[in-house]
């Protein structure tokens, strides 16, 4: 089988011919119609996993994201039968058996689950991680109906769906934007208001809209200055999360706020709740760019270069 891989950490991504996965107990083969490119993906090639602890091997193919078709179902499986239509994140250990690739092996038990029946393979594999990172920063910050929330990097993945999540559930989203194309993509999404970052401080503007102060931010953008900054926007007893990993509990403490650092929980239940907004039309998925596996390795270099422009999956 086809497949996107590096032979060692900080290798270059390479389409390279391997052995199809053999079924074990407790794991399905899926025929990967579409990977969603993450960059995590290659973070991870990058080295984020070489810290001695984390079972790997390779070649590593590279993937977290897919979408597919069952082949065969390992023995002692029970969620899925030949032929499911499944997506969800096929990562788990050892490392090194990604989505990237024509043909996938992924425990039962991991973050995977049934398809939504209204999209198709390409835009399915565009949703697990960047949903559920959305799904559950919203959960998290608890905010009530009508309350305001600002997301800093709105027009990205995890902002997009972020910004569709909060606006059915009938929070006010103010969302970031570089340009009029951006506002009117993100108006269109169901934020309320959209702040243009380039035209005088993002602080200063979102201050002379709401004086009173926000109940909640979402930031994946920041630097701790920065994230530091935006939390005097929130009021005291709202939340704020950062994605980048720059906020400082102590901080947040001293102002009364709950939220911090969040790292995304993949599970079958936080992917079946996405589901069920896609199926109902709260959420649209949106994909830029649609590519085949011998275009990966660019592609990544352009992710690497923060070239990339919206999501970009692989169709196989």
């Amino acid at each position: 089988m086809k497949a996107v891989a590096v032979s060692e950490f900080k290798g270059t991504p390479t389409v390279m011919d391997l052995p199809r996965p053999e079924i074990r107990p407790g794991t399905v083969i899926i025929k990967v119609q579409a990977a969603g490119i993450n960059p995590f993906d290659w973070k991870m090639v990058d080295g984020i996993m070489d810290n001695g602890k984390t079972p790997h091997q390779f070649p590593l193919i590279m993937g977290v994201d897919g979408a597919g078709i069952i082949d065969e179902v390992g023995e002692g499986v029970t969620r899925f039968k030949k032929g499911d239509l499944v997506y969800g994140q096929f990562i788990h250990m050892p490392i090194g058996e990604g989505s990237y690739a024509e043909y996938a092996i992924v425990p039962e038990k991991s973050g995977l689950t049934m398809a939504p029946l209204r999209i198709g393979p390409a835009e399915a594999a565009a949703v697990p991680t960047s949903g559920m990172t959305a799904l559950q920063l919203i959960e998290k910050l608890k905010l009530q109906k009508g309350g305001s929330l600002l997301i800093n990097g709105a027009t990205g993945g995890v902002g997009s769906f972020a910004t569709q999540i909060a606006a059915s559930l009938g929070l006010k989203v103010i969302a970031t934007v570089a340009d009029d194309t951006e506002a009117k993509r993100m108006h269109e999404l169901g934020a309320a208001v959209t702040i243009n970052y380039k035209k005088a401080p993002l602080a200063e503007q979102v201050k002379s809209k709401f004086p009173e102060g926000i109940d909640g931010l979402i930031d994946m953008i920041s630097d701790k200055a920065g994230f530091e900054k935006n939390l005097d926007l929130v009021k005291s007893g709202g939340g704020a999360f950062t994605t980048v990993f720059v906020a400082d509990d102590e901080v947040l403490k001293a102002k009364n706020l709950h939220g911090g650092n969040f790292e995304t929980e993949g599970s079958p239940a936080a992917l079946d709740k996405l589901s069920r907004l896609i199926d109902q039309g709260q959420i649209k998925v949106p994909v830029e760019n649609k590519i085949r596996l011998e275009e990966v390795p660019d592609a990544i270099s352009a992710s690497r270069q923060g070239k990339a422009k919206g999501k970009t999956v692989i169709v196989m």
